[in-house]
């Protein structure tokens, strides 16, 4: 592989999987944040058990999100520095907004809430909390703010002396049309991830009670909960008595899925239209419509040539993509062929358009992905109703698979507005393959996403066993501390 294709290997492989964190700290943050405050309301214990439980397995996805977010900043300068001497000057602002304002919010306010529990008044330590959640939140805006730049720039002037873009309205680029649309669609999804992963969790663990209920029944043996057990800190806790708590975990999880998926579903449609307007090509390859076309039907599945250029069979929608670009199910949507020829013109010989196979199934990957996860979802409500319970055989496989749903469904949605994008690193401004550092050489570029790969794939045993291991230990023993012995000298300690 040449210098360019080893440098976009390797950031797809960072980024995604820094994404998979991503979506979970910002909607754990809040959900966490939520059932703290329910407990501060109400004073009922099982709040309290759900905010440590979640918060705990919060805190270790949000420490992965931090060791693998860092290696996205030194990837600018390792491998892209012709891109980022290009747009230093724009992206500079939105990004030092998000370390010095959003993340250390976040940080800060995480580390007092994580140390001040029992120090701290409850209404004061819940406050650190959502101020922590808003920094998650804030974070995400600026990147979305810097990343829209590269879908559709804005605010910059052009310094052909310098030959790099510089910022001349920050305003602007805050207030862009694309990042107005693609921050409440992320936002969404991630909240889609963030309540699948809480009803999953839960589900789990009311499934397992369930199921040592039913095995006591058959057996004809009281049920008193040994037979569903977890190791926590040299004793043994009893957890079935905690279902109530993991059935309104479940509620809480799924509605937030559902209501999240809405929320996903109508900003999708307004970004679409938006994407349409700055980026046709992305929309065209997203269909993978050569020829325009009026109206223009949406593809749920084709079978194409191998050169994907013409369609053998397919299950078509009537005038839905028209309607995803235009509004209007008789609307005009422009094929790739006719934008090639106006690109062609407009910047010279060249292919402007993205690869066609990629672009069309991971938008639909994207789709079906987050439909599956609120179907699965709704299922879990549906089933928890009254006394209903989770016994069958095939929970566990529908459990572990419903906060992978959206997950998935998120990274699909970024692999497409990335790829969709080229051969553009920043939309007919700058080519990726202008992008890439001119003094590294493919062999550089392949020993770091070795290393960084196989340093990622210890990561992630390590993530999925500390999650796993706090995962099984259920709902914490919140019994107030024995106080006689205490020390207002001693140094503070991880409260869990």
């Amino acid at each position: 592989m040449d210098t360019v294709s080893l440098a976009r290997w390797q950031f797809a492989i960072t980024t995604v999987y820094h994404f998979f964190f991503v979506p979970v700290t910002i909607s754990m943050a809040t959900l966490v944040a939520g059932f703290q405050t329910a407990w501060v309301i109400t004073d009922k214990e099982k709040y309290l058990k759900l905010t440590k439980f979640f918060g705990k397995l919060f805190l270790i996805n949000f420490a992965m999100g931090v060791v693998t977010g860092i290696v996205q900043e030194f990837q600018f300068g390792m491998n892209w520095s012709a891109y980022s001497r290009f747009v230093g000057d724009i992206f500079g602002a939105p990004l030092a907004l998000e370390g010095l304002l959003a993340f250390f919010l976040e940080s800060t306010f995480l580390g007092l809430w994580i140390f001040g529990w029992d120090r701290l008044g409850k209404k004061l330590h819940l406050a650190t909390i959502w101020l922590a959640a808003i920094g998650t939140i804030l974070s995400a805006y600026f990147i979305l703010a810097a990343n829209s730049f590269m879908q559709n720039p804005v605010g910059f002037t052009f310094n052909e002396a310098r030959g790099r873009a510089e910022l001349i309205d920050f305003a602007a680029v805050l207030t862009n049309p694309v990042v107005l649309v693609t921050f409440p669609h992320q936002i969404a999804g991630c909240f889609m991830v963030g309540g699948a992963f809480v009803a999953g969790v839960a589900g789990w663990h009311i499934h397992k009670i369930d199921k040592a209920e039913r095995a006591a029944l058959d057996a004809r043996e009281p049920f008193e909960g040994p037979a569903y057990a977890a190791a926590a800190q040299g004793r043994t806790t009893v957890v079935a008595a905690d279902r109530g708590a993991f059935k309104t975990a479940v509620k809480v999880g799924a509605i937030v899925l559902i209501l999240a998926g809405a929320g996903t579903a109508i900003s999708g449609d307004l970004q679409s239209k938006v994407m349409f307007e700055v980026q046709p090509m992305k929309m065209a390859a997203a269909e993978a419509l050569y020829e325009t076309q009026q109206p223009a039907g949406f593809s749920v599945i084709t079978i194409g040539t191998p050169d994907g250029e013409r369609e053998l069979w397919s299950v078509n929608v009537p005038g839905l993509l028209s309607f995803l670009a235009t509004g209007s199910f008789d609307g005009k949507v422009t094929g790739i062929n006719e934008l090639q020829q106006q690109y062609t013109e407009q910047f010279g010989p060249g292919t402007y358009y993205p690869f066609v196979p990629l672009t069309y199934w991971s938008f639909r990957w994207m789709i079906g992905l987050g439909m599956a996860g609120i179907a699965v979802g709704t299922l879990l409500l549906i089933c928890l109703r009254g006394d209903r319970r989770l016994t069958s055989f095939w929970w566990p496989t529908l459990l572990i698979a419903l906060p992978l749903l959206p997950l998935f469904a998120n990274s699909f949605g970024w692999i497409f507005t990335e790829t969709g994008r080229q051969p553009w690193v920043v939309f007919t401004l700058l080519q990726t393959s202008a992008g890439v550092s001119p003094t590294v050489s493919p062999a550089m570029i392949l020993t770091s996403m070795i290393t960084f790969t196989a340093l990622y794939g210890v990561l992630a045993v390590v993530e999925v066993k500390l999650l796993l291991k706090y995962l099984r230990l259920g709902l914490p023993d919140v019994s107030p501390p024995d106080k006689t012995d205490s020390d207002e000298d001693a140094p503070l300690v991880f409260s869990y």
